[in-house]
């Protein structure tokens, strides 16, 4: 007897239209490529012997095409946004999450008209963060957080025994070796690592590709952060988005998004002990940047910032125009850049909490797709009725809940312990 086919409901019908809605209403909008600063401008500034900062006005934005006209897109948005309302109601649990993104893109083409301009970096600290948020009521703030590891982190740095190999892989050799990596993990998927000239970073993640600088040089060290960190967490979580049958909205991730899914990534390093001090103090060295650049630094003093840190013109001018692309090279800084150290620490919390209300079953649902923490408990639920799918793919970490349950369950107890008294007591040992 043939099986008879699945025929979704009129609500789940009605979910995976307006889903589908938002996946093609963000499609034209690409933040980082309407930000970037072209090489035109890195060519005048070092001409100039990187002596002056980097001439970047709002006209020069304005030159720069978005891809899609601000104002109709916010009007397609707003549509979605009160169709939502008038067809799953106002407190349907999914009807409040893609309002929600509905809102955050708006901001973002709010943010985009405005490069440039004040309210470019205002809005970007409501969609990523400002140096001085802190993660719960009496906490210290990321800034304080990027004070402290950057305390212990150069301390480390000072240990021989912890130098790390020299970058002696091509970004061509680094390629084929990714792509096998990939090969080996997604079987058959289409996904792959190629080279790039346009990026700014040694390597971006996108929809169905990881992108290598065509300059940049690597070690397997590099390379292995880049496999947990890219493939396993940021394709990952796009593949497991991208194969839910009716919240396709999982697939793209507003914003929002980037906190837990670079969070998530940064805490892959740390777990199977890919990361290294100097991978870290990258990080930390981005958060106090911005940090000074949300205090009035301009671009030449966090260029000399980063001097002082022992990196070369070159680096030193890539890491600045990180902080300041959107934005005038003495306007407030584009903040980004805050969501690794920031969703790290909030990805850690949820875990060890979920471990300790006896709830480790949530974890997993990180992985489902580009998924934000405060959306989990409504996740869990959309899971068990079959709205959303689990994971199809998940890293060996987190397959494995009874290791990662063990190693977690003591957090509580060790983070209730004074450092300072630790410290005193372990004088004589260490």
């Amino acid at each position: 007897m043939r099986k008879k086919a699945f025929k979704p409901s009129a609500y789940l019908t009605e979910v995976k239209t307006l889903s589908d809605r938002i996946v093609k209403a963000q499609q034209p909008i690409r933040i980082l490529d309407a930000i970037k600063w072209d090489d035109n401008i890195k060519q005048t500034f070092f001409e100039g012997n990187c002596k002056k900062s980097p001439i970047v006005t709002p006209d020069y934005y304005q030159k720069r095409p978005l891809g899609f006209e601000p104002t109709e897109k916010k009007h397609e948005f707003y549509q979605i946004e009160r169709d939502l309302m008038r067809k799953l109601g106002q407190l349907n649990p999914l009807s409040v999450i893609m309002r929600r993104i509905c809102k955050e893109y708006l901001d973002v083409v709010r943010m985009l008209e405005a490069r440039g301009k004040p309210t470019f970096s205002n809005i970007s600290q409501e969609l990523y963060g400002s140096s001085q948020d802190v993660f719960h009521v009496g906490d210290p703030t990321i800034a304080d957080l990027g004070s402290m590891m950057e305390a212990t982190l150069s301390q480390l740095l000072k240990l021989d025994f912890l130098n790390e190999e020299a970058k002696t892989i091509s970004a061509t050799d680094a390629v084929a070796i990714l792509n096998d990596k990939i090969e080996a993990v997604f079987p058959g998927a289409g996904l792959r690592a190629m080279l790039s000239d346009g990026i700014v970073a040694d390597a971006a993640a996108g929809t169905d590709y990881i992108k290598l600088r065509a300059d940049a040089l690597f070690n397997m060290r590099d390379l292995r952060v880049l496999e947990v960190h890219e493939i396993w967490v940021h394709l990952g979580t796009t593949l497991n988005g991208l194969a839910q049958p009716y919240c396709t909205f999982l697939g793209k991730g507003p914003p929002s998004a980037t906190i837990t899914q670079e969070g998530l990534a940064v805490l892959m390093e740390i777990l199977t002990f890919s990361s290294t001090p100097n991978r870290l103090i990258r990080l930390i060295n981005r958060v106090r940047a911005i940090t000074l650049a949300e205090e009035g630094a301009d671009f030449m003093d966090i260029f000399y910032f980063f001097k002082d840190k022992g990196l070369d013109n070159e680096e030193s001018y890539m890491l600045s125009s990180r902080v300041f692309r959107g934005s005038c090279s003495d306007g407030m800084p584009f903040t980004k850049d805050l969501t690794y150290i920031k969703g790290f620490v909030l990805t850690y919390n949820f875990m060890r909490l979920a471990v300790n209300k006896g709830k480790p079953d949530r974890i997993p649902l990180l992985f489902c797709g580009k998924t934000m923490i405060e959306d989990m408990k409504v996740l869990a639920d959309l899971v068990e009725e079959g709205t959303v799918i689990a994971p199809l793919f998940l890293p060996p970490q987190f397959k494995d809940l009874m290791g990662l349950s063990s190693w977690l369950s003591f957090s509580r107890f060790m983070s209730s312990m004074s450092f300072r008294q630790l410290e005193q007591d372990y004088s004589n040992v260490l």
